[in-house]
């Protein structure tokens, strides 16, 4: 797939991975991306990312990822300026970490994790990530629609990518249940969309990132990291989020591959 000409759509686009996925594509010559996010940190990013460029490809959305209303508002902005997205990366993420039961060692009452936390990291990583990838296949399909074109034909080229943001965690890692099930879900989402989007040329993919350079790693602590991650990853280091936006544009542009890719610099949980 050439994204040269094509716009896409990135929610958690303020920092970390996402931010780092926009700036790939900007590069890379996307005709447009919308960046969406809760933070208006990513007003910044559309400026530095328009600031280098010969002409203004970045739009700015702030909102509630969850939201189905500015989901749909978001898609309509986008597409009346640019056309249908044929990229979207649902980048946004959250993560409570605790562990699943923990015993107070003074009471001796066994606490299980909160599941309203629950809710709110399957709400967000999973749910809100599949709305975002099915309205994106839903846009392509209406597009084709208009066109006149009925089920794709592969000589018409990818019409569109989805790239998931899975995790390590489906490995198993304490402290984050909730976490782990929210990535795992999106394997099913992913595999299950691959079969129902080629129907009108739209594939799906998972990267599976290690423990990254984000903000949300780092705000683990610098301890925690030193002790828990980088011994058990064969780099030593955390990943760069330019090394995972770099994969993300190789799923995106190399339509043999499918599935899920791993990117995880060798991390492994210890037992």
């Amino acid at each position: 797939m050439i994204i040269k000409g094509k716009s896409a759509i990135i929610t958690g686009a303020g920092s970390g991975i996402g931010q780092a996925v926009a700036l790939e594509l900007a590069d890379r010559g996307i005709a447009a991306v919308g960046l969406v996010d809760t933070s208006e940190s990513v007003l910044n990013v559309a400026r530095t990312i328009n600031d280098r460029m010969e002409k203004p490809v970045a739009e700015a959305l702030i909102g509630d990822v969850t939201d189905p209303a500015f989901r749909s508002k978001a898609f309509d902005l986008i597409t009346s300026k640019y056309g249908a997205p044929s990229i979207c990366i649902p980048a946004a993420g959250v993560g409570h970490d605790q562990p699943a039961v923990k015993v107070d060692a003074k009471s001796g009452k066994a606490a299980t994790f909160p599941l309203d936390k629950f809710r709110e990291v399957c709400e967000v990583n999973l749910i809100a990530a599949a709305a975002w990838a099915m309205e994106t296949i839903a846009r392509i399909a209406e597009d084709r629609q208009k066109k006149g074109k009925t089920t794709w034909n592969p000589d018409e080229g990818i019409q569109g990518t989805i790239i998931f943001l899975g995790a390590v965690t489906p490995h198993g890692n304490s402290g984050q249940i909730a976490y782990a099930a929210s990535k795992s879900g999106l394997e099913g989402v992913a595999s299950t969309l691959s079969k129902e989007a080629i129907n009108y040329g739209v594939r799906c993919a998972v990267i599976h990132p290690g423990y990254t350079d984000t903000p949300m790693t780092r705000a683990l602590g610098d301890e925690y990291i030193e002790k828990n991650i980088l011994p058990h990853t064969q780099l030593r280091r955390l990943i760069a989020p330019s090394e995972i936006a770099d994969a993300i544009y190789f799923l995106i542009c190399n339509s043999a591959v499918s599935g899920q890719l791993w990117a995880d610099a060798g991390w492994h949980p210890h037992a």
